[in-house]
């Protein structure tokens, strides 16, 4: 059937509907932009303790000249065999601490996150925002320099940025830490140099000495964990009797005493050029009962 004007009615009709049709499906298309569209462009940013603040910085401070060269003395000096008890080893000033060194670069640091006193205490639930807390950043080195590896450690900076804290034997902190995933965050319990990674809220042990603070488990709840750990430091957190009478420093968020020569620090001062070598322990443990003072 044909209108006056010769145009087929039916055809009229279809067009209108195709018309219909498309404004209901762009319609329904901005409104689903609308929903998802911030949500791609923009995605929500990650509120854990893995989210690294003033990440830039942290990477001037890798690259530049002065904690290179802090590196280089530590690499020139030979690891003290002394036992604990030894004298600091001072480690000399020189023009070119790099000269004669193979090359070298110094990774891109990473995370350090350890278990806070509020969740050892049981002060705070069992969440990962309240286990965990983001303490220093880790970077190793690019390849062995004649024989040896170090982990450069950052710590915060009062104001905002990251400052060189310490040069460190061995990389296994910045290795366990680097074992972080997207949706994961690895964290260590330093009293006994565990190193676990957090999945949601279960905890598994990426290293020997995690796999027996979790007494052999594959992997536990965040809230089983907390009791293990409270069990463990409740009662000698600073401030408690056991830290009040001498026994220990106390908990403390710092590296726990290590044997030597692992525990073997270059110690940076406030202008980055007081420096020492630890011999064994006996230094780590006098500034950790400094600091719990």
């Amino acid at each position: 059937m044909r209108d006056t004007s010769g145009t087929n009615i039916s055809d009229k009709r279809t067009v209108s509907r195709l018309s219909r049709l498309s404004t209901v499906i762009a319609v329904c298309a901005s409104a689903l932009l609308s929903v998802v569209g911030p949500t791609q462009a923009a995605p929500a940013k990650d509120p854990l303790p893995a989210d690294i603040p003033d990440y830039q910085a942290a990477l001037d401070a890798v690259k530049s000249t002065d904690v290179r060269n802090a590196v280089c003395r530590f690499l020139r000096t030979p690891v003290p065999t002394d036992s604990a008890g030894g004298p600091v080893q001072t480690i000399p000033e020189t023009a070119e601490p790099c000269q004669g060194l193979p090359l070298f670069t110094i990774k891109d640091p990473v995370a350090l996150n350890e278990i806070t006193p509020g969740f050892v205490a049981g002060t705070t639930p069992p969440l990962p925002t309240e286990a965990i807390k983001l303490t220093q950043l880790v970077s190793s080195l690019s390849t062995t320099v004649n024989g040896r590896n170090a982990t450069v450690m950052l710590a915060p900076t009062q104001g905002g940025g990251w400052h060189l804290a310490a040069v460190r034997d061995g990389d296994s902190d910045a290795a366990h830490a680097s074992k972080a995933t997207l949706g994961t965050f690895v964290f260590t319990e330093p009293q006994i140099r565990g190193w676990y990674q957090l999945k949601l809220t279960t905890v598994e042990p990426l290293n020997d000495q995690a796999r027996e603070g979790l007494g052999g488990q594959a992997s536990v709840s965040l809230s089983d964990y907390q009791k293990l750990v409270k069990a463990r430091y409740a009662d000698k957190l600073p401030g408690s009797e056991y830290d009040t009478k001498g026994y220990s420093s106390g908990y403390s968020l710092e590296r726990p005493d290590d044997d030597a020569p692992s525990s073997t620090l270059l110690l940076a001062g406030g202008s980055g050029t007081a420096l020492a070598l630890a011999g064994g322990a006996a230094l780590l443990h006098r500034r950790r009962r400094a600091t719990s003072r």
